[in-house]
């Protein structure tokens, strides 16, 4: 301490740190069931290994220690030994090290015994019995009890009864070393929401938020419905967070229901573009609101601009129309481009419908108009191209049927994103052709974390005898949405003369692995693998003819907006092409 003037002084403290010292072993005695190498997996603390400076191997936290031990006991009572202790951590300092012992008293393996249900039953015993997993069990497990009470809670809040009590009974039966186990229940009574209150929301209305709820006020409690009420609010994606809460009501059989959103912004301007053969440098830029003024509406206004491209676009959706869960809207657009031997410039529009039919499930319906000018049509270009010299007119029909069970639309952890369409082109115009395309798509967790996605695509399109079917209607490849790695309509078929054009089939894999890199941040790597061709009229759809590419890639749900950067490698080079890696990106920014 160093006394300074007006009665104030400084202090100093000198700390002496010493060497560190880590952990040079971890003994356990007691254990005959399981070795010491097993167990030390279950832990978090570990010995100092050669890369301890690196991965912080050996080095002693307390309150890591002492869950160990908890893990330790867990996993003794989920395989059978129900009677197994374990003590505290005993930790020795000795010379520049620390040895740590742990002492377990495993006492012996008990099998599963008779299992039953008694108490307020509000199904038949054998279905009831149906979720029970220990019964198919023949080793004790406390954690499968412990999902069965969870089960079984579940089936009862479903029906109403949000406070029911699912007590296991253990009865140990040492002489034959079994366990017999009994689910009391206790149902309560039937459960009502008194109220639901929303908050939270400053932007979003009350009435955007209570549409996606499968729950409503007066009606019975469910427990499932109340999950799914959840999972759609948080698909909507004008949400930072949901919070839910039940409190009692008034009476033990009323619930209030709360919930707490934090909005996000949903405005968002986005950009993207890259490098390819026919575009050289493309660009695209959108701004788009996807919860106008507050009731769920969607508008956006695109430009898409490259060396053979320019395209502007404007809709709007309505996703309740006449606030019933009917979707409308409409699209316009002026789209010109500069194919290698013709020039396509066409204006048009669509107006469209959706319902919901199922879970999960709705149905579109839309019609579309478009006036096609083909121009600077080239010597060389093919006689399908030349047909269509001048103005053409396109009027269609389109029907779709989606099913979207995912759990988020931007990286996605679990849920399928299946569809199937079919569109007519004939209702009046120049242009005719049915065209058929269908997509499946299917997320899955795996370990660690990961996440698994497969992905196919097929369509078929052919000419009508009322009309011409014309070469941008056909099907390409290549590029961020289908074959990485190509360039954009890279992957195509050949006329008569060698030439290039759509082909009027086609079929589409992509297989990718999804790994968190940084989980609160929304940083994901993923590797990929895409495979596809098109085929000509005359050619069968042969999978032994598709192109392949594979590749890595980052993705990262910024506060900017989504981004994608992605680089493929093709897998299958030709004469000409380069197998070297071509990197694309796509980027946006909220407001």
């Amino acid at each position: 301490m160093e006394q300074l003037k007006n009665n104030q002084a400084d202090l100093e403290f000198i700390i002496d740190e010493g060497s560190k010292i880590h952990i040079k072993t971890i003994t356990f005695q007691g254990n005959n069931a399981y070795p010491d190498k097993r167990l030390k997996k279950l832990m978090k603390t570990s010995e100092k290994g050669f890369f301890s400076w690196i991965t912080s191997s050996g080095v002693l936290n307390p309150e890591d220690l002492n869950q160990d031990a908890a893990r330790i006991t867990g996993f003794y009572h989920n395989n059978g030994y129900i009677q197994a202790r374990v003590s505290d951590p005993q930790v020795r300092y000795e010379d520049e090290w620390i040895y740590v012992t742990i002492k377990i008293d495993e006492g012996p393996q008990f099998k599963v015994g008779q299992v039953d249900i008694a108490g307020d039953a509000i199904q038949p015993e054998n279905e009831l019995m149906a979720a029970v997993e220990i019964n198919d069990k023949e080793i004790y497990s406390r954690e499968t009890v412990r999902k069965d009470v969870l089960a079984l809670t579940d089936i009862y809040a479903d029906e109403g009864y949000a406070y029911a009590e699912v007590t296991p009974l253990i009865r140990q039966h040492p002489d034959d070393r079994t366990v017999d186990i009994t689910y009391q229940i206790d149902k309560g009574k039937p459960v009502y929401f008194e109220k639901i209150i929303i908050s939270g929301n400053v932007k979003t209305r009350d009435k955007v938020i209570r549409r996606q709820l499968k729950v409503i006020e007066k009606e019975r409690y469910s427990g499932r419905r109340l999950k799914r009420s959840i999972r759609d609010l948080q698909r909507l994606d004008y949400f930072e967070d949901v919070n839910v809460n039940t409190v009692r009501g008034s009476d033990d059989d009323q619930m209030i229901l709360k919930i707490d959103v934090s909005e996000k912004p949903t405005g968002t301007f986005s950009f993207g573009g890259g490098y390819s053969s026919v575009e050289n440098i493309f660009a695209m830029a959108s701004v788009t609101q996807r919860n106008l003024f507050g009731r769920g509406q969607t508008v956006q206004l695109k430009a898409e601009l490259g060396g053979a491209t320019s395209r502007y676009t404007f809709s709007f959706t309505e996703p309740w129309l006449f606030d019933i869960p009917l979707s409308a809207g409409f699209d316009l657009y002026n789209w010109d481009r500069d194919y290698d031997t013709y020039d396509k410039d066409s204006t048009g529009g669509a107006v469209r419908f959706g319902y919901p039919v199922a879970d999960y499930t709705r149905v579109y319906l839309a019609y579309s108009y478009e006036l096609a000018d083909i121009n600077n049509i080239t010597e060389d270009a093919s006689d399908l191209v030349k047909d269509l010299a001048g103005e053409n007119i396109t009027s269609a029909v389109a029907a779709t049927l989606r099913y979207d069970s995912r759990d988020r639309m931007f990286n996605p952890t679990e849920g399928g994103n299946h569809s199937i369409s079919i569109e007519y082109a004939g209702l009046g115009g120049d242009i005719g052709y049915t065209k058929y395309t269908g997509e499946a798509g299917q997320y899955f967790p795996l370990f660690w974390g990961t996440v698994g996605f497969i992905h196919g695509r097929a369509g078929y399109v052919e000419e009508n005898s009322s009309g011409k079917l014309p070469d941008y209607e056909r099907f390409y490849l290549g590029g961020m949405n289908s074959l990485r790695g190509f360039d954009w309509r890279d992957v195509s078929s050949y006329d008569e003369n060698g030439d290039e054009i759509g082909g009027n089939k086609f079929v589409q894999m992509n297989l990718e692995y999804l790994i968190p890199l940084v989980k609160e941040a929304g940083v994901v790597g993923v590797l990929f693998f895409d495979a596809g061709n098109v085929y000509n009229d005359d050619e069968d759809l042969d999978l032994g003819l598709t192109r392949e590419s594979a590749g890595f890639g980052f993705r990262w749900y910024s506060p900017m907006g989504p981004i994608r950067i992605e680089n493929g490698y093709i897998l299958d080079p030709r004469e000409g092409e380069d197998s070297g890696g071509r990197w694309e990106f796509t980027m946006g920014s909220a407001f």
